[in-house]
């Protein structure tokens, strides 16, 4: 693999009930590490591990089948994963050290690996449940790296790899505090899976929150080398409302990641008109006087007058500061 997988928008189909059909189209993850052994090696051990595929299976039920939530199974992870180790060399071509080389003088490719496996694993526990998942990711992912590590590193260097891996999955929380440049890269990669294909799945079953239609709203997500900073992030969006992932969710990610001296952001509107994503939202009791909320949406249809937007808004773009 040689480039970046950071846009993984398969088809999806709803899993069969029984465990070999959730099990079938098994989703590979991959990164472009032909220059680090270290990160083959991973990414090797993980794709033939079929209890750490079935705890991205667990987490995409509780996600998507029991809350309507976006995607956090095996697709976001695998975009999550290479968004982070995109950035992480983005930032080290840049000359900005990552914490284990600094604190532990192991290697840049160390650095991969705390990264790419914190991604790998930052949520495992939803698995169990989405309140306090981070908490549970944390337990569950010492268990797998006990068993991951010890085929890469000897033990005493094994033990410091998996704090730093620990470390970063802790702090993509909302109001984490990430203390090392990995542990913020793995929680600014988090908040990047927001392109539309995130969305899909909830927004067509009818999910009228504000997440699931705004990222709806963002076309695309690229991560390129920046001109001022290392990171330069292209956000295309097709609708307004995508701002709300970027001025609420983003900055929130963004805002103590340590990271806000490396990125620049611009937020780009597409096309000489904004994308309907919804026809009409209702509020109302359905029988029994349950309150409801109702949403026709058209993810496809063609803009138009009354398509959240005025009609002509003109291509933009307008930078993300990160200053609050």
């Amino acid at each position: 693999m040689t480039s970046f997988d950071t846009e993984v928008v398969p088809d999806y189909e709803e899993p069969g009930p029984t465990v070999e059909e959730r099990y079938a189209d098994r989703v590979r993850m991959n990164v472009p590490a032909t220059h680090n052994p270290k990160l083959r090696t991973v990414l090797e051990l993980v794709n033939a591990d079929d209890d750490l595929y079935g705890l991205w299976l667990a987490a995409n039920v509780t996600a998507i089948e029991r809350l309507g939530m976006t995607d956090h199974g095996p697709v976001h992870v695998k975009i999550v994963t290479n968004i982070a180790v995109r950035i992480l060399r983005l930032l080290m071509d840049r000359e900005v050290e990552p914490a284990i080389v600094e604190t532990y003088g192991l290697s840049r490719d160390d650095a991969e690996i705390v990264v790419a496996l914190a991604a790998l694993l930052h949520d495992v526990g939803m698995s169990i449940h989405r309140d306090e998942h981070e908490s549970f990711s944390l337990f569950l992912a010492h268990q797998k790296l006990k068993e991951i590590l010890p085929q890469i590193y000897d033990h005493r260097t094994a033990t410091f790899v998996r704090t730093e891996i620990l470390h970063a999955i802790i702090a993509h929380r909302s109001g984490g505090r990430p203390l090392t440049l990995e542990a913020g890269v793995v929680r600014i990669a988090d908040s990047l899976d927001m392109a539309k294909g995130r969305s899909r799945i909830p927004f067509e079953a009818g999910s009228t929150s504000i997440h699931s239609i705004s990222a709806a709203a963002i076309e695309a997500v690229h991560i390129e080398e920046g001109d001022h900073h290392p990171v330069r992030l292209v956000i295309e969006m097709t609708n307004s409302a995508g701002v709300f992932q970027l001025d609420k969710l983003f900055r929130d990610k963004l805002t103590g990641s340590g990271l806000e001296p490396h990125i620049e952001l611009e937020a780009k509107l597409e096309g000489e008109t904004e994308k309907r994503l919804f026809r009409r939202f209702t509020i109302g009791r359905r029988d029994g006087g349950v309150l409801d909320e109702r949403v026709e949406e058209e993810l496809e249809g063609e803009p138009g007058e009354g398509d959240g937007g005025p009609e002509g808004t003109e291509r933009g773009a307008s930078p993300l500061d990160s200053d609050g």
